[in-house]
């Protein structure tokens, strides 16, 4: 199966719309910088790459929308259009990384009629997106090779193709393993509160014949207690310099557990989302969302009327505690800063 999570058609950018799956599957359209940054937002579209492949489109679909405006508009509404984006969510360093890119192609064409400025930014975005699924494969590649046949891995959250522009990051590794000719299988928590693991990466599982068990968050440490689980394989929404992971919410507790019982702890992790401006995980944002999503889910309320709710998205996973890093590049096992220095230079 080929996931598009985000594709260019008819001159608008078509999302799937990740918060209805998997009883339904549609796309949105989107026309504008601000239509993007709220697809974003609201949880449209999620996943660290994927969210920096919108971006990018975000950018190209704001510049053909003020291609006819005077220069001076024109260059007004992108700053704007930039602005808005960057403000959709604030920890998955890969929106950053996608509107830098962008911004640099726009100032060294900014000469140039505004038409081909924008024609222009939308090829970058397209080569962000054809980029993303050629580093994501070769990701897998590399994390398909640490995996041995008959591995039974454990996710959380969804880092497949629904999370990128296809292929996936953490279930990019799950696929090229299988096409390796590998038996391998998926153990996937639910991941609350807003169930990506149930809803996504056993969705994208189950359409490719992939073996998968749906288990409860908190059903981690039984499975790994009991001899369950061989490794661990999860995505990032952002590393820092010193290879602290910041990625969904409950991660560490995982990582935690697999310290415990000796099993390692793998993270796909394109280096687009590594943050060699941040120290630590320490400093990494994290976002608080609405107290919404844990209460209930959509019209069904469990939580006491009056109780005080957190809901933080994501949080930091010490790079102790992390087997290795899956980059385009190779793994990097213990990771830490002059590692990940190595791998920029």
């Amino acid at each position: 199966m080929k996931v598009e999570t985000l594709r260019w058609s008819h001159n608008q950018l078509e999302m799937i719309d990740q918060r209805i799956l998997p009883a339904a599957f549609e796309y949105v359209s989107y026309d504008s910088a601000s239509s993007v940054a709220e697809g974003i937002r609201s949880m449209v579209v999620r996943g660290a790459p994927a969210i920096g492949v919108a971006a990018a489109y975000g950018v190209a679909l704001e510049a053909l929308r003020l291609q006819s405006e005077s220069m001076a508009d024109f260059n007004i509404g992108m700053d704007a259009g930039f602005s808005t984006l960057a403000a959709s969510r604030p920890t998955a360093v890969n929106l950053f990384w996608a509107l830098a890119r962008m911004r640099g192609v726009w100032e060294s064409v900014a000469e140039q009629s505004s038409a081909t400025v924008a024609q222009r930014l939308l090829a970058e975005a397209h080569e962000v997106l054809a980029e993303d699924i050629r580093i994501n494969k070769a990701m897998g590649a590399y994390g398909a090779a640490l995996l041995p046949d008959g591995a039974r891995v454990l996710t959380h959250c969804n880092a497949g193709a629904l999370a990128t522009a296809g292929w996936g990051t953490a279930l990019g590794v799950f696929r090229s393993a299988v096409e390796a000719g590998k038996n391998i299988s998926v153990i996937a928590d639910e991941t609350r509160p807003f169930l990506q693991g149930a809803r996504l990466t056993a969705w994208e599982m189950v359409q490719e014949n992939i073996p998968v068990t749906l288990i409860t968050d908190n059903m981690a440490g039984y499975m790994m207690a009991q001899g369950e689980v061989d490794a661990v394989v999860v995505g990032t929404d952002r590393v820092a310099a010193n290879g602290d992971v910041a990625n969904k919410i409950g991660t560490y507790m995982v990582a935690v557990l697999a310290r415990r019982h000796d099993i390692p702890f793998y993270v796909a992790c394109p280096l687009s989302t590594i943050d060699m401006s941040i120290a630590s995980g320490a400093s990494i944002p994290i976002e608080e969302r609405s107290e919404d999503e844990v209460k209930g889910f959509r019209e069904t309320h469990w939580a006491a009327e009056g109780v005080t709710i957190r809901n933080p998205a994501f949080d930091v996973t010490p790079a102790e505690l992390v087997t290795g890093l899956i980059t385009e590049r190779g793994v990097i096992l213990c990771p830490d800063a002059p590692k990940l220095r190595e791998l920029f230079r």
